[in-house]
């Protein structure tokens, strides 16, 4: 293992002199002259251009906000920085142990470097996954967080799942997880019974090769002693390892084999984005995460199985949908990868927005994916919470809305109450120009299936499938007992009852 938890207590960015002198030699040999800076950056605006290299500061003590391109650079070089100590780590462990499995344990909703790119000095990629204490300091509100106190967001921990095997190249686990109370969120429940077996399934269930928890004993001293492990702190067995026990004891009898296996739905998930609607979110709550999210909950509440994967031509290759949401500055390959790649692809809210150098496209977002479809974004807006732009009977922007100009050859699918465009196509690619509310998002994903011929379930709200293989997984994250006869036919189940109850899990091996 490589260090722990990268980036953890707002560690990668620093504003050191050594940052300062590395910083400066980062962007000369990114930019060679101090002039290819300039317009890179647009420092004519507010007379900022600088004469050399050396004049070029840090951008945290700005007297008002700095430049985005100064900014979004600095980020870059942050994530560099990670990404280069992390392979000197690993060249070190590859010379004393030659043949050793490499591998980093990574955060949940974190994205303060390039996780990608980082993994590609690893063998194998890890996660620390505490739904309980991810929920407390999500976003979300109370009613949501109540709903779900004992056991997390129904979607987080999946979300996260599949993005880490995308890191891993199929090779992943569950370093950490959570088996009881943990001592850092702003409120730390317990799970409720039967949580850690569900979250444990639901992790097999994505391909892990291993799920470990934290801790093995609670520590009686020191910052952790109020973060439960398996074992009290007098070493007597608590109520996370008797869960492991009936976990163990099932898997062996399940005997099902993990596999990664290609989803025929990828939602693009870039780090870039990330950093790039943080630096300039135009709305107090517009983020990259909880727009990628909540498609990502849209998707698996319609019972499918997902890939989350970066912006690259081999990403999206043999998939039937591609899902593009707020897509910072897509590269020219990526972009004639999706028009090569037969699917049916939905952009969405802010996708192309940019160039690489942070500046509004010459021709108007989404720039280089006007190539897919002929639309141009000719003015957007961020809406406080509580506003909506309603579109017909199917829901509403919320959050973020965009106007369009379109072109002859694209239909208007959906259209808000005021007569503006809120979804266009172009044979198979559509462009959301907003943020959808949970029942807009249904409808327009509805629409999309249908253009993939992708079939989908009816769902009930808190079940969740999950596809491995020939092995289907079904879990209850809700408090009720649900019948879930109708998503198993005529099979027989191998693990679970068709009367799921609260944190349940059935298995069974599909015909199809």
């Amino acid at each position: 293992q490589t260090d722990n938890e990268y980036g953890c207590h707002d560690t990668v960015l620093s504003y050191s002199p050594s940052a300062l002198r590395a910083f400066r030699k980062w962007c000369e040999a990114k930019y060679r002259s101090i002039e290819m800076l300039n317009t890179a950056w647009g420092n004519v605006f507010w007379s900022m251009e600088y004469r050399s290299f050396d004049e070029i500061e840090l951008p945290n003590l700005t007297v008002t906000e700095a430049n985005p391109s100064h900014l979004m650079d600095f980020q870059r070089f942050s994530s560099d920085q990670v990404i280069a100590f992390n392979r000197r780590h690993a060249q070190i462990i590859r010379r004393h142990a030659p043949g050793a499995t490499i591998l980093h344990n990574f955060m949940g909703s974190f994205v303060d470097f390039d996780h990608y790119a980082l993994s590609d000095d690893l063998d194998l990629v890890a996660w620390d996954s505490y739904p309980l204490g991810f929920l407390e300091r999500s976003s979300h509100g109370d009613d949501f967080k109540l709903r779900y106190m004992r056991v997390g967001d129904p979607d987080f921990q999946a979300f996260h799942h599949d993005l880490y095997r995308a890191c891993g190249r199929g090779r992943w686990q569950v370093m950490e997880q959570q088996p009881g109370p943990v001592n850092w969120a702003p409120w730390n429940p317990a799970p409720a019974e039967g949580a850690v077996r569900l979250w444990t399934f639901e992790a097999f269930a994505a391909g892990a090769e291993t799920v470990s928890y934290f801790r093995w004993r609670q520590a009686p001293f020191a910052q952790e002693q109020m973060h439960e492990g398996l074992l009290l702190p007098n070493a007597a067995p608590n109520e996370g390892y008797h869960a492991v026990v009936r976990i163990s004891k099932e898997l062996a009898a399940l005997d099902a084999r993990v596999e990664t296996v290609r989803a025929p739905v990828a939602l693009i998930f870039d780090y870039e984005s990330a950093w790039a609607w943080r630096i300039e979110p135009q709305g107090q709550d517009f983020s990259y995460f909880d727009l990628v999210l909540s498609i990502y909950r849209g998707l698996r509440r319609a019972g499918l199985s997902i890939d989350v994967v970066p912006p690259t031509a081999a990403a999206v290759a043999e998939c039937k949908l591609i899902v593009v949401p707020a897509l910072f500055a897509p590269s020219q390959e990526f972009t004639e990868a999706l028009a090569k790649s037969g699917a049916t692809i939905l952009l969405g809210p802010r996708a192309g927005s940019k160039t690489a150098d942070f500046q509004i496209p010459a021709d108007l977002p989404p720039g280089v994916l006007r190539s897919l479809i002929d639309i141009r974004v000719k003015r957007v807006e961020s809406l406080r919470s509580g506003a909506r732009v309603p579109v017909s009977e199917f829901g509403a922007f919320v959050r973020w809305r965009e106007f369009l100009i379109v072109g002859e050859n694209v239909e208007r699918e959906l259209t808000s109450d005021d007569g503006k465009i809120a979804l266009a196509r172009r044979d198979n690619v559509f462009y959301l120009s907003g943020w959808p509310d949970e029942e807009l998002l249904k409808s327009v994903l509805r629409r999309i299936f249908q253009a993939a011929r992708i079939p989908t379930l009816d769902l009930p709200e808190d079940i969740r499938i999950r596809d491995n293989g020939a092995m289907r997984y079904i879990f209850n994250y809700g408090a009720e007992t649900t019948d879930i006869s109708a998503l198993i036919g005529e099979e027989t189940l191998l693990l679970g009852e068709r009367l799921l109850e609260p944190c349940g899990v059935a298995a069974f091996r599909r015909c199809d």
